[in-house]
């Protein structure tokens, strides 16, 4: 009797404590990671005091971590209309907008789904594809084009673009935005900071180089705002390069026939999110059904010269979850995948065949001018060639490699570099699975 007082008591002082107390126990909350426990602490601060700025915003963040995008959506164009000049909302409100806008058209995308896939491609037909890592071709910021190559550029991919264009299709990650304008928030003054914007005439130098589609999904599509995230787009559309990162993108080309789709992954929610499985699952089987092929790119996993090995866990980089890339691997291997390209680490990983289908988790740097660390693997760049049968999985394949030289202008390594490093890995973290790779690169399934 007398603790059924006391739990009616407790639960009285609570629904009493003040609009300031329930948003600081809302935001403990949350630290410790008890998101239901945040929400209750600021539906009642709404309930309370429905205007509460702070607790319209704090709500948000908490929808925000259980991927809740209508709730964060909600909330915070109401912070805006209570006030137009929030420090914050003004920066966060599009990526969740956009974020809803990707949740809302992948249930488009599902409702129409046809009730059969696509018929299959013709027994027999192969498609080649070459891909590669990292790409940035100079930067204006900082420094005045301190960064930017000779030439402007228009010769950095001139070793290369032989090897690039003679594929079917050609794959690489955009690392940072093309774009002429925009201002960044990532490093106050600049100095010594890494903010990338590439020229948006760069972007004539990937399409000159034969890249039909390139990922967007990575820690740099951002750096230069939502403004130069809409060059880009523009940009790559304009030049006929498709792309994915952006929540809702998927790259769609035409190879004789055969369509292709690709979806970037980032472990960061402005991109299709690498951490949310079921969600990436459900967007493979969508984007499968009215595609032949499907290629997930996903920017993920520790970076620097020691990230060279894939772990079975999840990955940590400065306190950012990077992602669990062998489950999320075989998650969409299952829902669809006909082949997954990672790249993020900034060094090469090793490869693994999920039923036949092709894993690359890292391709490295490949062409980066200018402000990246290029010692050792990191240096160490290749090109992947691919040849998928009409099922999607994998009849042979090539390391071609390279190094990035002087300031990351990549040339072909006689020392085969790439090969020997790329074949240990893929025994030493995968065994059986992983893929035969002979002394000339060339690869298949054991």
């Amino acid at each position: 009797m007398i603790r059924a007082m006391w739990t009616i008591l407790l639960s009285n002082l609570a629904c009493a404590a003040p609009a300031s107390q329930l948003l600081a126990e809302g935001m403990a909350a949350q630290r410790r990671g008890n998101t239901t426990l945040a929400l209750d602490r600021y539906s009642e601060c709404l309930r309370r005091t429905p205007n509460n700025v702070e607790c319209h915003w704090e709500i948000g963040w908490s929808y925000w971590t259980e991927g809740q995008w209508e709730q964060v959506v909600e909330h915070w164009r109401t912070v805006r209309t209570l006030d137009p000049n929030h420090s914050e909302v003004s920066k966060h409100l599009p990526k969740a907008e956009a974020n809803l806008a990707g949740q809302q058209k992948l249930e488009l995308l599902a409702q129409s789904a046809p009730d059969t896939v696509r018929p299959p491609i013709p027994e027999g037909r192969t498609v080649r594809i070459r891909a590669v890592g990292d790409i940035m071709l100079g930067t204006d910021f900082p420094g005045e084009g301190v960064h930017l190559p000779p030439d402007d550029g228009a010769t950095l991919l001139d070793a290369v673009k032989g090897a690039t264009a003679d594929a079917d299709l050609t794959f690489g990650n955009l690392e940072g935005p093309l774009c002429d304008t925009g201002t960044t928030r990532k490093c106050g003054e600049g100095g010594n900071c890494y903010a990338f914007r590439s020229p948006t005439r760069y972007g004539q130098y990937l399409k000159d180089a034969g890249f039909d589609m390139l990922s967007t999904a990575n820690n740099h599509a951002g750096d230069f705002g939502d403004t130069c995230r809409d060059a880009t787009e523009q940009t790559l559309s304009t030049l006929g390069i498709a792309f994915s990162g952006r929540p809702g993108t998927v790259a769609t080309v035409d190879v004789q026939g055969v369509k292709v789709g690709m979806i970037g992954f980032h472990t960061n929610r402005n991109s299709h999110y690498v951490n949310d499985h079921d969600t990436a699952e459900k967007l493979v089987k969508s984007v499968a059904a009215s595609h032949d092929l499907v290629i997930v790119s996903f920017h993920g996993g520790a970076e620097g010269s020691k990230a060279l090995h894939v772990p079975d866990e999840m990955e940590m980089f400065y306190g950012e979850e990077r992602g669990h890339l062998r489950v999320f691997a075989q998650r969409v291997v299952n829902a669809g995948a006909d082949m997954v390209l990672g790249h993020g680490p900034h060094v090469p990983r090793g490869m693994q065949l999920i039923d036949g289908h092709l894993v690359a988790y890292s391709l490295g740097n490949f062409a980066t001018y200018g402000r990246f660390n290029l010692s050792g693997h990191l240096g160490t760049a290749f090109i992947l060639e691919v040849t998928v049968d009409h099922k999607g999985k994998l009849v042979s394949g090539k390391i071609l490699p390279y190094r990035q030289v002087g300031e990351g202008v990549p040339r072909a390594d006689a020392d085969n570099t790439a090969v020997n490093l790329v074949r240990q890995l893929s025994e030493e973290d995968f065994g059986d699975s992983a893929p035969v790779i002979a002394q000339d690169g060339t690869f298949t399934a054991r």
